[in-house]
């Protein structure tokens, strides 16, 4: 990907900070709110990706959006469904705990602290990806459509 990482993307956690607890599986587990700015013109949609590099077995997936409207603010309890149009339009696919939606943070405890990237995509089409698709299907799908990225990088840890 090619594409510049020059798109603002915050949340109620600075980048490098931890994730308050609510937005984990310890909490609510519901997403945390996700702020972007500097949107490129011509983005007609965006893409979430939400992944644990640190994860025991690699880099586990969170949360996989997309045709999400280029809007500043993401707001937090997307419903944990395929398809909504509450309280935004979006599209989602399975994470790698098997479920569609959002999954927070889970670390296995006494593993340290993780680090979650929140990563959102502008890109320059809507995607014809069904509802419920893979991480490989959805970035196969975003190939060449990539205006601009960014992310904002939260730690948990489970003692």
């Amino acid at each position: 990907m090619n594409a510049p990482k020059t798109l603002e993307v915050g949340s109620v956690f600075h980048d490098g900070q931890f994730i308050p607890k609510e937005y984990t599986c310890e909490g609510d587990d519901t997403n945390p709110p996700i702020y972007i700015g500097n949107i490129p013109e011509g983005t007609k949609s965006l893409v979430i990706i939400v992944d644990d590099p640190d994860a025991p077995g690699g880099t586990f997936t969170h949360w996989i959006a997309w045709n999400v409207p280029p809007v500043g603010e993401i707001p937090s309890w997307i419903p944990k469904k395929a398809k909504t149009d509450e309280p935004i339009h979006i599209l989602q696919g399975k994470n790698d705990f098997g479920r569609i939606g959002y999954n927070g943070p889970c670390p296995p405890r006494g593993h340290g602290v993780h680090h979650y990237h929140f990563k959102v995509y502008a890109l320059d089409t809507e995607l014809d990806l069904k509802p419920g698709s893979s991480r490989k299907d959805l970035e196969k799908a975003m190939e060449g459509h990539v205006l601009a990225w960014g992310e904002v990088v939260g730690l948990y840890e489970r003692k």
